[in-house]
């Protein structure tokens, strides 16, 4: 079967191009044959021409698929309360699911067993994030600020109690604040964060 030689696919994801490179055909004829092995359930499909070996995603790490997060939805970096557990500052896990924050659009997408989850906020709050390893991530202050930011809006909640404030940076977080709406600095005050 053909699908067995998409497995000398060195990258983890890979495209329409990888696919008819390695199985000798058109790319036409590629996208025919990603479609119907995504229907086989021998792919998995993260968006479109962005595919990984249903084998593979199985066993993928968490940081690969932030990688993935990141593809999904472009611009977007890890924020949030899966950031916040990433530098473990928090007790809250989310096994499975992986939230972003992104400019274009508020939206979720579910793969196999993993939801994204990304969350759109404005774009000059589109800060404070960082490449790690092989994806954009937010610094542990800017996650947290944009959960505080969101949850002023009323558009997100979270466990106050489950974060270990001692491994967040206060004057990076004092500092960040200031570009964040009064109605979020407000919040940071009243309920006593920093």
């Amino acid at each position: 079967m053909k699908i067995q030689e998409l497995n000398t696919i060195s990258k983890f994801y890979f495209g329409h191009e990888e696919i008819a490179k390695v199985l000798g055909i058109s790319i036409p004829s590629s996208k025919v044959s990603a479609n119907r092995y995504v229907s086989q359930g021998l792919l998995v499909r993260i968006k479109r021409n962005i595919y990984v070996l249903k084998e593979r995603w199985a066993f993928l790490e968490r940081e690969k698929k932030f990688v993935l997060a990141n593809l999904a939805q472009v611009p977007s970096y890890i924020s949030l309360m899966t950031a916040l557990d990433y530098y473990e500052i928090t007790t809250q896990i989310q096994r499975d699911f992986i939230e972003s924050v992104a400019v274009k659009r508020t939206k979720e997408i579910a793969v196999e067993n993993t939801v994204f989850n990304f969350t759109k906020i404005k774009s000059n709050l589109y800060i404070g994030f960082k490449k790690e390893k092989d994806f954009f991530i937010a610094t542990p202050e800017k996650a947290f600020l944009d959960a505080l930011y969101l949850m002023s809006l009323g558009r997100y909640s979270f466990d106050s109690a489950s974060i270990n404030f001692s491994k967040l940076n206060r004057a990076e977080i004092k500092k960040l604040a200031k570009k964040f709406p009064l109605r979020t600095q407000k919040l940071l005050k009243k309920n006593g964060y920093f």
